[in-house]
């Protein structure tokens, strides 16, 4: 600092090299305060479902697409839904995205998690075998398959029949009302409800292969159950929907179903690890619009991805991307490209910032600088001529010896051109001190 000092207080070009130090200075500790910004990295994982699901599949579709980009997806097979944000909580797992279903969260902690909106919405089929049933109270005591552990057909079923009072044991294990829970593999379930080994089977998207569902929907043995009470299923339970099948939408030829079928699901959400990059987030969010903006058989056009905010909230990066769209540098230039200039940016806008409106007061520093050190040497000149009439000869020789230190002073100082008229204004008034000093004194 007393180096800057110097060089800020000495003449000529060296002004400028002081400037350029003090720019420097403020780079470095901009560099050290704010840090580089870190890489967005070119590698994520996504933890998605058992092979064959929507969600697999899903995931597949983001991995095509994220390729394009130069970011590589490497797709986790989970056991669904539950499963899925089990392993993003767990900061073991090298999981950095999940596909999650809505009220899958329960009373678990999930602060440090955050929604990249919700993608799709993901009905719950119940087929079942035997005599139509209007009400889900009518399966007690029956044999139900609800999903196997950590899908979120599961935990949902549960919930569904704690609320209409049915109470079932597991894996076989009678309840207090008879009802039984088994785990029938995929490829033997529709046999086994055709044969009355299973009563009814619980099924959604994320857990359960599409083709399975496809095969039961379209199977006239056994029975899609119609959820006349959807309306209030989905008051009681805030993360549902009220979703419709229409009649004929399997099969128009064969009129599959033959009507309009009632059906209630929640949302699907891109939930995320608090901390996920920016860029990163972009990409994810523009992979979930090429894939989910187009209408469905349960949505509308552009209807996702949307910040629908549930047990998670909706992360800031989001919010941007939903109000405003794609980073305009991720918009225009490939990702690596775009990553190395918001890096360095993340750099240069504080020291701007910061050196900006330094670079306007500097010329005033050091004009009051220089301005300051010519000026200084009047008050050493007022105090020779005060003492000067009361002065013996001896003092008086004194006083010009003191006038010639001040007089050599002035003149080693560098000082620029244009402080010229304040410098030889003082050599002047300084040759004028001297001619009084060497008069004799009057009588």
């Amino acid at each position: 600092m007393k180096l800057l000092k110097r060089l800020l207080t000495m003449g000529g070009a060296v002004p400028l090299i002081g400037m350029t130090l003090l720019a420097l200075l403020v780079l470095v500790v901009a560099v050290l305060g704010f840090g580089f910004s870190p890489a967005p990295g070119d590698t994520l994982t996504i933890a998605a479902g058992p092979e064959g699901s929507n969600f697999a599949r899903t995931a597949a579709r983001y991995q095509k697409i994220l390729e394009q980009q130069g970011v590589k997806l490497n797709i986790l097979t989970t056991g669904g839904s539950r499963d899925n944000l089990r392993r993003l909580m767990d900061p073991q797992q090298k999981v950095d995205v999940a596909l999650v279903l809505g009220g899958q969260a329960g009373e678990a902690e999930v602060e440090k998690l955050v929604s990249l909106g919700s993608v799709s919405y993901q009905p719950l089929m119940l087929f079942y075998h035997g005599q139509p049933k209007k009400l889900l109270s009518e399966f007690k005591g029956l044999r139900l398959d609800i999903g196997e552990e950590g899908s979120g057909s599961r935990t949902l079923a549960l919930a569904l029949l704690a609320a209409n009072g049915i109470k079932p044991g597991t894996d076989g294990a009678q309840g207090g009302d008879n009802t039984v829970l088994v785990n029938t593999p995929d490829q033997d379930i529709a046999k086994a409800l055709v044969s009355g080994q299973v009563h009814a089977f619980f099924a959604m998207n994320e857990s359960t292969p599409t083709a399975l569902i496809r095969e039961l929907l379209r199977s006239g043995k056994v029975h899609l159950f119609d959820f006349a009470q959807a309306e209030a299923y989905t008051r009681r339970f805030s993360y549902l929907n009220k979703l419709t099948l229409p009649r004929g939408a399997i099969n128009l030829g064969e009129d599959i179903p033959a009507t309009d079928v009632r059906l209630i699901g929640p949302t699907v959400q891109l939930v995320a690890r608090e901390g996920l990059h920016p860029a990163l987030s972009d990409l994810l969010l523009e992979a979930a619009r090429a894939v989910h903006a187009r209408p469905g058989m349960y949505a509308k056009p552009g209807e996702f991805p949307s910040p629908i905010e549930r047990e998670f909230r909706i992360s800031e990066d989001a919010q941007r991307y939903y109000s405003s769209g794609r980073n305009v540098l991720y918009r225009t230039f490939p990702f690596w490209v775009a990553s190395l200039i918001a890096r360095v940016a993340a750099i240069l806008v504080p020291v701007l910032i910061v050196l900006i409106p330094g670079m306007r007061v500097l010329p005033v520093v050091y004009r009051w600088s220089m301005t300051r050190r010519i000026y200084r040497y009047y008050g050493e000149l007022q105090k020779l001529e005060k003492e000067w009439p009361d002065a013996d000869t001896a003092r008086r020789a004194e006083l010009l010896q003191r006038l010639d230190r001040i007089d050599a002073a002035v003149f080693n100082t560098r000082v620029p051109s244009a402080f010229g008229d304040l410098f030889y204004d003082l050599r002047g008034h300084i040759a004028q001190v001297r001619l009084q000093l060497q008069q004799k004194p009057t009588a």
